[in-house]
C-alpha cells in the first residue's frame, strides 16, 4: 500500500498541471528559488528591477517598491518601502509578499538576511553583462506564471540588442571617459554595464584597466588619457553644469573637437530594458563624434 501512494504521489506532481517545478528558478547566486504558486504580491528592492518587473509584464503584481522607482509611470503609485540601500524590513513584512526581487550589490546584506529569516522567498539579481536583463525577464515570467508576454519581451530585448551590435561592431574605434560625478571625480571600468554600452557602441574606455566598477580618479589621470569623447550622466535628467568644466582644458581631444555628451542617468546607470535606449543614444554620439574628429584633421 505504501508503494502505491508512493507512485500516486509521484504521478500526480509529474502530470499535476501546477506543480511545483513550474515555479521554480536559479538566481543570479545560484539558489534555488520555488513557489508553490505564482508569484501574485511582488516586492521590488531596486529601481531597475521595478522596471524589469513591468517589461516581464508583471507589474499588477508589485504591492512594494524603493526610492526612485519612478518608471514606468506607473510605479510611482505604488507604496515605498525604504530605500534600496536602506530599506523598511517591517514594512516588507507587513505587506506579506510572496516574492521579493532584490539586489546583491545594492541592498544592504543583513537586512536581506533578515526577510529571509522571517521565510520570505527571494530573487537576488546580480547582472554580470546587459543580456542578463534578458534572462532576468524569463525567469520573472517563470515565477508569475506570464511565460508568454515575458518571453516576447525578452526575445525583443534580445533582437534589438544584436541589431544594435551588428550596426555599430565594427566602427573606427573611439577613445571615451564616461564620468559618473564631477565631485569626487567618478567613472567606471570595464566591469561596468557602462562600459559594455561603450563597448557596442565602437567606444573604447579609457580607464577599462581598473579593477572595480566605480572608481574614483583625479583630473591629471583624465587629461593624460586624452579621450577622444567625455560622456556623462550626473543625478538628474538635465544635462549637468560640471560637463563643460572640462573646456578649460583646450588641448583634450574631446574639448578641441566639441565632444562632451550627456546621457540621462535613468537610462543608462540603470541595468534595466531601458539601457538599450541608452545604447542608441550613446551610439549615434558616438558617430557624431566621429565626424568631428574627421573634421578637424
Amino acid at each position: 500500500m505504501r508503494l502505491i501512494n508512493a507512485l500516486f504521489i509521484l504521478l500526480f506532481y509529474i502530470y499535476s498541471p501546477v506543480s511545483f517545478a513550474q515555479f521554480s528558478v536559479q538566481d543570479d547566486m545560484g539558489h534555488s528559488v520555488t513557489l508553490d504558486k505564482p508569484a501574485r504580491r511582488i516586492i521590488s528592492l531596486a529601481p531597475h528591477l521595478t522596471e524589469t518587473i513591468f517589461t516581464a509584464g508583471a507589474g499588477q503584481y508589485l504591492i512594494g517598491v524603493v526610492q526612485y522607482s519612478d518608471y514606468p509611470p506607473a510605479a510611482k503609485k505604488i507604496k515605498r518601502v525604504g530605500g534600496y540601500s536602506k530599506l523598511d524590513v517591517e514594512a516588507v513584512i507587513a505587506l506579506k509578499p510572496d516574492l521579493v526581487v532584490v539586489w546583491h550589490s545594492g541592498n544592504n546584506r543583513a537586512q536581506l538576511e533578515k526577510l529571509k529569516k522571517f521565510g520570505l522567498k527571494v530573487y537576488i539579481n546580480e547582472p554580470g553583462n546587459i543580456l542578463d536583463i534578458a534572462t532576468l525577464m524569463e525567469k520573472l515570467g517563470v515565477l508569475t506564471d506570464n511565460k508568454t508576454a515575458a518571453n516576447k519581451a525578452a526575445d525583443h530585448f534580445r533582437k534589438r540588442y544584436h541589431q544594435l551590435k551588428q550596426s555599430y561592431q565594427n566602427r573606427k574605434p573611439v577613445s571615451g571617459f564616461y564620468q559618473v560625478w564631477n565631485k569626487p571625480l567618478l567613472t567606471v571600468s570595464s566591469k561596468h554595464s557602462i562600459s559594455q554600452v561603450m563597448n557596442l557602441c565602437g567606444i573604447s574606455n579609457v580607464f577599462t584597466e581598473l579593477s572595480r566598477q566605480e572608481l574614483r580618479i583625479s583630473t591629471e589621470s583624465v587629461l593624460e588619457k586624452d579621450p577622444q569623447m567625455i560622456i556623462a550622466s550626473g543625478m538628474n535628467e538635465a544635462r549637468p553644469d560640471w560637463l563643460d568644466d572640462w573646456r578649460k582644458w583646450k588641448s583634450m581631444q574631446a574639448v578641441k573637437n566639441n565632444n562632451l555628451y550627456f546621457i540621462p542617468p535613468s537610462i543608462i546607470q540603470r541595468h534595466s530594458p531601458r539601457i538599450l535606449d541608452a545604447t542608441a543614444q550613446l551610439c549615434e554620439q558616438a558617430e557624431q563624434a566621429r565626424k568631428n574628429l574627421q573634421r578637424k584633421k
